[in-house]
């Protein structure tokens, strides 16, 4: 066959590395998947599905397309020379990292969550990111011994910048960082890497624009969605810039609530397994902001200054009237600043959303029924044990 035949195709994973791949100018989707799965060494790729940048978009490619339908004119004119650049991306986000049961997969859907949350703007969250950094650094570093002198001296282990959005660098200071974070990480001794990486993937589905796919709505083409029987639940209306956006917005909707009703089984047993592990490891740690409250203390210090100078001030001219009543001073102080970094009612407010409004997709039910098997065994082993899953 002759190479103008062929063409070059540059997958890009979430860890940064890629995959090259050599296909036939007719060739679809389907088989570019192929020279994935052979190459990363699984059968599948579960959560996964490949995508173009397109307007600085991501959009998921229908395997049974022709490959050309999504480069067009530079598809044909194409050569072995220039590769063209695919994206393995994360299409169907899951609540548990345990749904995922291929190690090597789950890796990569921990890598694509880090940098989705070094881009977050979850400002009101601030504190699940101090709880994210402590789950990545002892997935990636390990056990952080704080008590050896060595440690101590070396605590800038680690750069701010690769684990905190830079709006929260910006707003608290690296040195803060550096300070606190080692001891959020310390408090997670003994939690072997493959567990911190679960702990990283649990929390990061709890920011509110983590686990989520996110597509620019413009005016341009209609399409509505509704319930089918449904009196009460009005219609939604979106408006995409093209009719290939709106099909393609569409089945990913259809594909991702078909997988959230095929993992309903597997979702349950695995929150029974997260339940019983929760109860045996339970730490609360605190960090407070310092320097601010340093400042907040000078200034009300100067302010109760000022409030003393009025008191003398009204006491006197009081003596000077008999009748009137003795007028009581009450000064409060505001505690402390403190960011709590397990914060219960968050995170069941957090699990009820979840549970409200999935954005999983849709896989084969075959291998969802094997997911929820294997979480089953394991809590039977759990009960043979003695330990209690209520």
């Amino acid at each position: 066959m002759r190479t103008t035949q062929r063409r070059q195709v540059c997958v890009l994973l979430p860890n940064k590395q890629h995959l090259d791949c050599t296909v036939r100018a007719r060739a679809r989707g389907h088989e570019v998947l192929n020279s994935v799965l052979k190459q990363l060494f699984v059968s599948e790729l579960q959560v996964f599905g490949l995508a173009v940048l397109r307007d600085n978009e991501y959009l998921f490619l229908d395997l049974e397309q022709k490959l050309s339908k999504y480069f067009g004119k530079r598809w044909r004119r194409g050569s072995l020379k220039i590769p063209f650049i695919l994206f393995l991306r994360v299409q169907y986000y899951v609540e548990s990292g345990r749904l995922i049961l291929s190690s090597k997969i789950q890796q990569l859907y921990y890598a694509e969550l880090r940098q989705k949350v070094l881009l977050s703007q979850s400002r009101h969250q601030e504190s699940l990111f101090f709880q994210l950094a402590a789950s990545a650094l002892q997935a990636e570093v390990g056990d952080l011994d704080l008590d050896d002198e060595e440690e101590r001296k070396h605590r800038h282990y680690f750069l701010p910048e690769d684990y905190f959005p830079s709006w929260l660098i910006k707003r608290r200071g690296r040195d803060f960082l550096l300070q606190h974070c080692p001891t959020l990480h310390a408090e997670l001794r003994g939690v072997p890497r493959s567990q911190a990486v679960l702990r990283f993937i649990k929390e990061a589905s709890s920011l509110q624009d983590g686990a989520v796919t996110f597509y620019r709505m413009r005016r341009g083409c209609r399409f509505e969605i509704s319930a089918v029987g449904s009196l009460c639940l009005s219609k939604l209306v979106y408006y995409t810039p093209s009719v290939f956006h709106s099909k393609h917005i569409l089945r990913h909707l259809s594909d991702s609530h078909r997988l959230h009703i095929n993992t309903r089984d597997a979702v349950s047993c695995v929150q029974q397994l997260e339940d019983m592990e929760a109860c045996q490891f339970y730490k609360e740690a605190y960090i407070c902001d310092t320097t601010r409250l340093t400042n907040r203390l000078q200034r009300l210090t100067s302010s109760m200054s000022d409030c003393s100078d009025a008191v003398e001030m009204t006491t006197a001219w009081l003596k000077e009237e008999e009748d009137e009543e003795v007028t009581e001073f009450e000064l409060c102080v505001d505690e402390p600043q403190e960011f709590f970094v397990d914060d219960p009612a968050e995170v069941l407010w957090l699990a009820e959303l979840m549970h409200a409004a999935s954005v999983d997709g849709p896989q084969a039910s075959s291998h969802w029924a094997a997911v929820t098997v294997e979480m089953k065994q394991v809590l039977r082993s759990r009960e043979d044990e003695g330990v209690s899953v209520d």
